[in-house]
């Protein structure tokens, strides 16, 4: 029974890593603002956060209206800082109508309006670019500006959010078939931010993908140890489990999701496995 079970497993998840093994926008660049940064002195000093606040909240409910706010703001921006930030704006109201060409645009030219002295700022800007670019199925593109948030981020010497951009960049690079590189870069976002959970479910993925399944298992458990009521995590450990023949661990882990989870996505997938198993 459980070698039917995993053919059907194997037929769903693929043996190949792809660009759908990873999650698709991150919240950063759905619709909230950035988080302030202490050494970015440039972003947090000034009023103009309140402004990008309000902008970016008004994304939430009336994109256009926030795209008129965001350009509004630019006419009359009275600092550099405030020509970025309003470019930020834009750039979110054009993601949530849709239009990641135009974010992508966007967030290109917030990154390059960025007063010197905020490279953390800049690095999320070029990270949100890079993730508009993905949007479009352009990783060659975002693998640039994942490039430059990398560079960016090193130079903020910010670990956490240079882990969060080489995940980033690791999803280009997987999109590209560039595999070593992305296992490479996901070990490097681990090494940065030891206690970053999608870094470690992101290199079980790929290492499961990659048919590494002892490494996966290991990535595996260090991702629930550190987010143990995540589903994509309970979701993944089952996976890892069934492909790795050991059928009660993989329900249990599927049946972690069913709990924690009811109504996701993640869900609806683990009850698909579970029937596999029962056939």
């Amino acid at each position: 029974m459980i070698a039917s079970a995993l053919a059907l497993l194997m037929m769903q998840v693929g043996p190949n890593p792809s660009i759908d093994a990873f999650p698709g926008l991150p919240d950063e660049l759905r619709d909230r603002p950035e988080r302030p940064q202490a050494r970015d002195r440039a972003d947090t000093a000034s009023p103009a956060q309140g402004k990008l606040a309000d902008c970016v909240n008004l994304a939430r409910g009336d994109a256009e209206a926030a795209r008129d706010y965001a350009q509004k703001w630019r006419e009359a921006a009275a600092t550099q800082l405030e020509l970025a930030q309003s470019a930020h704006c834009l750039g979110i109201a054009f993601v949530r109508e849709g239009e990641f060409a135009e974010a992508q645009r966007a967030f290109d030219l917030a990154t390059d309006e960025v007063p010197l002295g905020a490279p953390a700022y800049q690095s999320r800007l070029a990270a949100m670019s890079g993730n508009a670019a993905m949007a479009q199925d352009q990783p060659a593109i975002a693998d640039i500006a994942f490039g430059r948030a990398v560079t960016l981020a090193t130079q903020a010497d910010d670990a956490p959010l240079l882990a969060s951009v080489l995940i980033d960049r690791a999803r280009a690079l997987v999109a590209l078939e560039r595999n070593d590189e992305a296992v490479a870069t996901l070990e490097k976002a681990r090494g940065n931010d030891p206690a970053n959970a999608r870094a470690w479910l992101l290199s079980a993925t790929l290492s499961r993908r990659l048919e590494r399944l002892g490494e996966a298992r290991e990535q595996i458990a260090q991702a629930a140890l550190l987010a143990p009521q995540d589903p994509a995590v309970g979701l993944e450990a089952g996976v890892i489990a069934a492909l790795s023949g050991r059928e009660q661990e993989a329900r249990r882990s599927f049946e972690s999701v069913l709990l924690v989870a009811p109504d996701s996505d993640e869900a609806k997938r683990a009850r698909g496995y579970l029937e596999q198993l029962q056939s």
